[in-house]
Order: structure tokens, then sequence, then C-alpha cells
């Protein structure tokens, strides 16, 4: 056979790693990007990484980082990768610390660590407030000296269009598009590996960067993959709202010491320095005595979401609350959170070194995506592996690593996993990719150009289409009235009504999307073209996430329905017959909806079905708490 290439989509740690590990098995890789790679999400990520080196004398214990890993995402994760990425943690810490990343140390020169929420313990490595990008930047090293020995072709300002099936229905290769050109063109590959992040523009607004629409995913879901768990999407807790967009305040701001508050008394106007201590409302401290600020983040925007809408204790009687760092050394801020905080005084023109942080939730990460667990025995319900399938999805020769997949975070994901499952979830995918082309019988070239040429010209029609339509609807109109539904029907809290009326409106903005036409012509560097495009296919994911939530009646991680809530009696703990009878009622419950929803994609819209969870680690007896 001649030489096998591979095609990594997304130039994030995720694709990073994976090309990374393919191109050191000897295998050629085109690297596909909307952006130069360094300009990827994953260099806005602040926080930092989990690992547990144990480096505070704290007595961690990676069995720890398990059981806190399963827990923070409701039980709905598969558990043996969960496994598998915490025991692999500590190496990645040391093997990015090889590469010169520059991690944040303590005096004596040891990498320091801090804490992140839904955990106890100080297990986050972290490089200042900018820990992604200096992660980013680490890996993008290796991979130039590898596109210098010529193991890495970089395709920097294209757009991946489509797959290019067999008659199989096995990946053979993909067509993109040229953002500069314009032009469409066809790629053969043995394998195809997807790394091109979140969705959180279905909102509208978010704090991802404006290239994660989720048009890539949604692409290879009307193709045949399965999609896994689209309902599951997380709100950070603390983000400052813009007009434009989103802008992330850490997490690692709660760690460090952030406290969140807003004043007892409703409508109070009065600046913030001007409120009395005794008259401060640390909500978070009051109701989760144990964790206090550092509660998972779905538990913490839920709260957020009771204090200003329920309650009416917003700040000004607005839906904000204060993260307050005003009690912290000036020095010790600059040190730890300096990228942070010199954001926030850039955007809202306040000192937060003196002044408390004004913060909302925030659609913020998802944690549903592309299917790679384990499969479903058609005859027992079952699970037929005892092996998940390595970041393969559904269709032969197509894989999925980092926001893009729906491994490792369950219904909700703990902070500081994210740059962790992003990094770990490349090296397994480039492995098993690797491991896949070693079995392959044939290679690509085997497919008549035939296959690569029709393909393409499918995509060039849809271009046409767009660019010579005239009088039809604008693409930005219709993001901006998606972004107004989800925003009102599937954000932190929902409801069935809610739901069915979003779904409906979702069909609407579909048949306009159908009419949408260009103001834009031209054959140059067309923004609006690609933007129509993905537009589109934000539309097409925007109604899975929806039908997967109206059709989940339940709580769970960030899926919160009020109506199908199971409260904990208050004051009352284990042993105490009213928590027992709770207990029961949990088990019972869970025993329904402990399960992983997948959608198939039809042309009447989502199928959705149900497959089991893979629980052999650690079997859920208890409900999630962190009172």
């Amino acid at each position: 056979m001649a030489k096998q290439r591979v095609v990594v989509i997304g130039g994030g740690l995720g694709g990073l790693w994976a090309a990374l590990r393919l191109v050191e098995a000897g295998y050629p890789v085109d690297l596909f990007s909307l952006f130069p790679v360094k300009r990827s999400h994953s260099c806005c990520a602040q926080g930092g990484l989990n690992a547990v080196l144990d480096i505070k004398g704290q007595r961690d214990s990676i069995q720890q980082h398990i059981i806190d890993t399963i827990k923070g995402g409701d039980y709905l994760g598969d558990q043996p990768p969960i496994k598998t990425m915490c025991e692999d943690a500590p190496g990645l810490i040391r093997t990015y610390d090889r590469m010169g990343v520059t991690f944040s140390r303590t005096p004596e020169g040891i990498m320091d660590q801090r804490l992140f929420g839904g955990v106890k313990n100080r297990r986050t490595c972290f490089a200042g407030a900018t820990t992604g990008a200096q992660l980013l930047y680490s890996i993008d090293e290796q991979i130039r000296a590898k596109e210098d020995q010529a193991g890495v072709t970089k395709y920097e300002y294209w757009e991946f269009l489509s797959l290019v099936l067999d008659d199989a229905g096995v990946c053979r290769g993909i067509t993109a598009l040229n953002l500069k050109t314009m032009q469409v063109q066809a790629f053969r590959a043995d394998a195809v590996i997807l790394a091109t992040g979140g969705a959180g523009l279905i909102w509208g607004r978010s704090t991802m960067s404006s290239s994660c629409t989720g048009a890539a995913t949604a692409r290879a879901y009307q193709q045949g993959a399965k999609f896994g768990n689209a309902e599951f999407s997380q709100f950070h807790p603390t983000a400052m709202k813009g007009h434009d967009k989103l802008r992330l305040m850490s997490e690692a701001c709660r760690g460090e010491g952030g406290r969140i508050w807003v004043p007892r008394k409703a409508g109070d106007q009065r600046a913030a320095k001007s409120v009395p201590e005794d008259e401060r409302f640390y909500f978070l401290e009051e109701w989760y005595p144990t964790y206090g600020n550092t509660v998972p983040r779905d538990v913490a925007s839920r709260a957020i979401v009771r204090a200003t809408r329920h309650m009416g204790l917003g700040v000004r009687g607005q839906e904000v609350v204060y993260l307050d760092l005003t009690h912290k050394p000036r020095a010790f801020l600059e040190a730890r959170l300096g990228g942070i905080l010199e954001m926030y005084e850039t955007f809202a023109g306040q000192d937060p070194y003196v002044n408390p942080m004004e913060i909302f939730p925030a659609m913020h990460y998802t944690m549903g995506g592309l299917w790679v667990g384990y499969e479903k025995d058609a005859q027992t319900g079952g699970i037929v592996r005892a092996h998940p399938k390595n970041h393969a999805t559904t269709i032969p020769g197509l894989y999925a690593c980092g926001e893009c997949d729906f491994a490792y975070h369950g219904a909700n994901r703990l902070g500081a996993n994210s740059l962790l499952s992003a990094s770990y979830s490349g090296r397994v995918a480039g492995d098993a990719t690797a491991a896949y082309l070693k079995s392959l019988k044939s290679s690509s070239d085997k497919l008549p150009q035939s296959a690569y040429d029709a393909e393409k010209k499918r995509q060039e029609e849809i271009n046409q289409a767009l660019l010579t339509r005239t009088g039809g609807e604008n693409a930005s109109t219709l993001h901006h009235k998606l972004g107004e539904v989800m925003s009102e029907h599937v954000f932190v809290e929902r409801e069935n009504k809610g739901l069915d009326n979003a779904l409906a409106e979702i069909g609407t903005l579909k048949e306009r999307a159908r009419k949408i036409a260009l103001d834009d012509k031209s054959g140059w560097t067309n923004q609006t073209l690609p933007w129509a495009r993905q537009l589109q296919d934000m539309l097409v994911m925007a109604e899975v996430v929806t039908k997967c939530a109206r059709l989940r009646d339940e709580c769970r991680g960030s899926h919160y329905k009020a109506e199908f809530e199971l409260k904990q009696p208050e004051g009352k703990f284990a042993g105490d017959p009213e928590y027992e009878a709770y207990k029961a009622t949990w088990k019972t419950n869970n025993e329904k909806w402990l399960k992983h929803s997948i959608a198939t994609h039809t042309s009447d819209g989502p199928k959705v079905e149900y497959w089991p969870v893979e629980v052999s680690v650690m079997a859920p007896e208890t409900p999630r708490d962190y009172r």
C-alpha cells in the first residue's frame, strides 16, 4: 500500500496531541485549522489542569481524583476511561514540564497547585492565569519540529465541510474549504480525527471563542456519527457580561479565596464597599458549608440563579452577583490571577483589586459530543465490550477527541479537568488511530477519484446556491434569534413547556435558514459564506440538544428541571429516617435515568435512544451531595 495518511481537524490541545502521537508512530498528518493553531480555543483556558501530585501534603490520591470526577459528573460518565485518565494525569503533567511549560512554583521551586471546585484537595497545576496558552504553545513547538521534518502538513485557514465515505460507510477522507480562495478541495485519508471543540455559539453568546459553532461535529453527525449526552451543557457560574460575548472569570478566582455574595436587602443600590459585612449574603457559604465557594459549577450556577431570579437579590436589582477578591493581597492576586483580573479591568473599566467583580452564569462547555464509548448489546441492553473503542466514533475510520467527544465528564465537568481530558484524549485518539491503520487491509488509494470528485461537487453546489440566491434571510439575524431561544429555554433552569416552544422555534428557524442569501458574493475571503453554512449546522445541533433535554425528565448535573427535582431534606443526613427515605427514592430514579442519551440523525430530526453507563469502578450508592 501507499504510505497511509491521517487528517486531523482542529489545532487545539486534542488535535495537536493526536497529531504528535501519529507522527511519532510513523504516520504523516494533514492538520486542518480555521486559523493559526496558536489561536485555537485551548489558549483561552485560564485556571489549570488536575493531577494528583500531593505537593501540599494533603494526602491526596488518584483514587480520590477518580471519585471526585465520577461524582462531579453525577455518575453519568463511563468510569473505566475516567479511571485511566486520572491515573495518567501525573505523567502528563511531567511531560508538559519537560516540554518547558512555565508552571507556577512555590518559593522552594516545587510545582504549585491550587484548589478548584468540587474537591477538597489542592490538585490543580497552573501557569498563572494563562495555563491553556502555555500548554498550547508547548505542544505546538513539538508539532512545528515535526512540521519541519515533513511529518505534519498544516492547512491553516481551512474549514472542514464533510467526510468522504466509501460504499461500506468507511471514512476515506474529507472535503474542506480554503477560507482565502473559497475553493473546495477533497483530501484522501485513511483515518480522520475530529478535534473541533464545543458548540457555545448555539446560545448566541458564550465564554467560547467565535469559532466554537459545533458545525464540524454537526456535519459528522448528519453523515452518520452518533451524538451522546447532548443535553448536558455547562454554564459557568462566574462570567462577565458583554454585549458582544461573555468573558470567563476563571474558577481559579474562587479557588484562590474569592467569595460570592449579594446584599441581603433586595434592590440595595449602594456600592459594594458601602455594604457592611453583616448585610452581605454569602449564599454559597451558607447553603453549602462543606465546600462553600468551591462547589461544582452546576451547583454554583443554580445557586446564583436562585439568589437573583427567585429571591430578587441581584446586585442593584439586576441579574448580577459579586465575586469578591478585594480581601486578598494585591501582590498575591497579581502573581496567581493577573491575566484574568487584567481582562476584567479592560472590559469592565473597574479595578477588581479594589472593587468586587460583577458576574453571572454563562454558557461555557459542552459535556455532550460525538459518541466514542461502549456499545449497547441489542439483545440484552447491556454493554457489549469490556473496553471502550478508544475514541472511535460510529463511522469506521473517524475518531473524535477533546471537547467534541462525549467522554470523561458525564453530566457535569469538574473545573481543571478540561485541559486534562483534551490532552489525554488526544493522546489516546492518536494511538488508537495508529492501531487502526495497522489493521487496515486497503488504503484510501483504492477508492476511485470519482468518489472524491462527487463529494467535492456536492459541496460546491451548496456554496453556489448560497452565493446566487437573492432576497433571502440574513444569517446573523437568524443566529441572534437562535441565541435568544436557547438562552431563554435551554439555560441553567429548564421546563418541558419551554423546551417544546424551543423545538418549535428551532424548526421554524431551520426552514428560514434554507432561504439564506448573502450580501457578499465575492470569491475571496468571503466570511459570510462559511458563517451561513455554520448557522445551518448550529440549528441542527441546537435541535439535538433541545430534544434530548426535553426527553430527560430528571435533574442530573447541569440538566435541571425544577418539576422533577428530588429535594434533599434540610438538616438531615445519612442515618436520619427522612434522609434514608430520600435516598431510597433517589435510587429508584437513578435506576431509571442512569443512562446515556444517544442521538441519531434522521430526515425527521434526531432519533434518541438510551444506552447503559459503565459503572464498574464505583457503582452509585448515595446521592451527589456538596452540603
